[in-house]
């Protein structure tokens, strides 16, 4: 598995903290940054990752902002996201297995390094299940494309 990470100004901190642990994991990953404390545009992050994810270049991505809300919203702006914003590890778990969600978001002002840690430990760890739930990710996706063409 390979996974870009990034943040914004706000997400620094816990995103250090994935990166530790990816590592301890022996996961492949790419940092897209940022590498500053002052204020930057999450769009500027999120995107990329995105792009990343939805092109194959990576398998997944993981974005952290203050609150998550941010990152999440401008992720789902690309095509073949779908990005969740989770604060807990029932949604941790429960996204991956029912939603096949590829980018995973997280607020550093909401949640603390311990908590962050443990939701992408379990996120990068569960699979999709598929079956029942892979006909309600297929309906999205179908959406989505149809949207574009319209």
């Amino acid at each position: 598995m390979k996974v870009a990470i990034a943040s914004d100004h706000g997400g620094i901190n816990i995103r250090q903290e994935i990166i530790s642990l990816m590592e301890e994991l022996n996961i492949e990953y790419v940092d897209l940054g940022c590498e500053c404390d002052t204020s930057v545009d999450y769009p500027d992050y999120a995107i990329p990752v995105a792009k990343k994810v939805a092109n194959g270049e990576v398998d997944r991505g993981i974005l952290i902002c203050g609150t998550g809300i941010g990152m999440s919203i401008a992720a789902n702006k690309v095509h073949g996201i779908r990005c969740a914003l989770v604060h807990d590890m029932f949604s941790a778990k429960a996204t991956r297995e029912h939603n096949d969600s590829n980018i995973l978001a997280m607020g550093e002002r909401v949640i603390g390094p311990g908590l962050a840690r443990s939701i992408a430990e379990i996120w990068l760890a569960t699979p999709f299940e598929g079956a029942r739930h892979e006909i309600r990710v297929n309906k999205i996706t179908s959406y989505e494309t149809k949207a574009i063409l319209e």
